[in-house]
């Protein structure tokens, strides 16, 4: 089913959340296929706050493998426990990185990447894909990314 996205500029980041959320929740309710709600919840997010890169990489063969993604072209595997993203899957957890340089081991998919957001899909306590975001701004995510997107999260499918 087609969808429009009802996409609002000036308002504030927990603003934004608020509205996409339930348009996402729309996009993603009937669909039992995980790859296609992937592929849309990036589409909605890259739309909705026009981030650098947005992506998924889901555990394949203990390596995150490239997923569903908007934005420019990235890295196609990733180690457990090197780069924001592997470190991410080894520990179980949101990582909040201002500074993509100051991450030790950083992977640089792109030099345009500043700072980076990555979260944990977890499905019977093992992570099964991570969710990460780019930005070409420092400190461009905090807190209220994490709480947000993690709702979202809750709709995607493992």
């Amino acid at each position: 089913m087609a969808e429009d996205l009802l996409i609002i500029k000036d308002a504030s980041k927990k603003e934004k959340y608020k509205s996409i959320i339930p348009q996402i929740e729309a996009l993603v309710t009937g669909e039992t296929d995980g790859i296609a709600n992937m592929a849309n919840v990036c589409a909605a997010l890259k739309e909705q706050f026009n981030w650098f890169w947005v992506g998924f990489y889901l555990v394949k063969n203990e390596e995150l493998v490239l997923g569903p993604f908007q934005g420019p072209v990235a890295c196609t595997r990733i180690k457990k426990g090197k780069g924001v993203c592997g470190t991410s899957w080894q520990k179980k957890e949101i990582i909040i990185v201002p500074n993509v340089d100051e991450f030790p081991g950083h992977i640089a998919c792109a030099s345009a990447s500043k700072s980076e957001i990555v979260l944990p899909l977890i499905k019977n306590d093992e992570v099964w894909g991570i969710l990460d975001i780019d930005s070409e701004y420092l400190s461009h995510f905090d807190d209220v990314d994490a709480i947000y997107l993690n709702e979202i999260l809750k709709f995607i499918n493992g």
